[in-house]
């Protein structure tokens, strides 16, 4: 793999975590498993146990699932991981649609950035901040 196939994989695959992150700091006020209801919403669920375990669960799995399961297929445009939920038979998995998934997850990474940032100055998790 060259430079420039890291450099643009590096930038294009964050984007389906950073739709999970925008969507886990919003759903975390509303729901939480029933082994987790003493850790706080937000930034001080990472630095509060049991969060902190669930949090280095969630990263070694997360970490196992990149390098075992998800991994890019040179043959493919870098970033390019198909229709795994076999959804383009209903809207289509063209180029176009390509085009919107990269916007939706760049969108993802700058809403995940301003809620961190926004709980991070205000003190206020998620939804609260409104």
């Amino acid at each position: 793999m060259g430079k420039i196939f890291i450099c643009v994989y590096l930038f294009v695959c964050p984007r389906a975590p950073s739709m999970m992150a925008a969507l886990g700091f919003v759903a975390q006020q509303y729901s939480q498993c029933p082994a987790f209801e003493s850790v706080p919403a937000g930034v001080g669920a990472v630095t509060t146990a049991p969060g902190t375990y669930g949090f280095v669960a969630l990263f070694l799995f997360a970490g196992a699932m990149e390098l075992a399961v998800w991994t890019q297929d040179p043959k493919k445009e870098v970033g390019n991981f198909g229709d795994p939920l076999g959804l383009s038979n209903i809207f289509g998995y063209d180029e176009d649609m390509r085009h919107k998934e990269l916007n939706n997850g760049r969108f993802a990474m700058f809403a995940a950035i301003g809620i961190l940032s926004a709980e991070l100055l205000t003190g206020k998790v998620g939804l609260s901040q409104f």
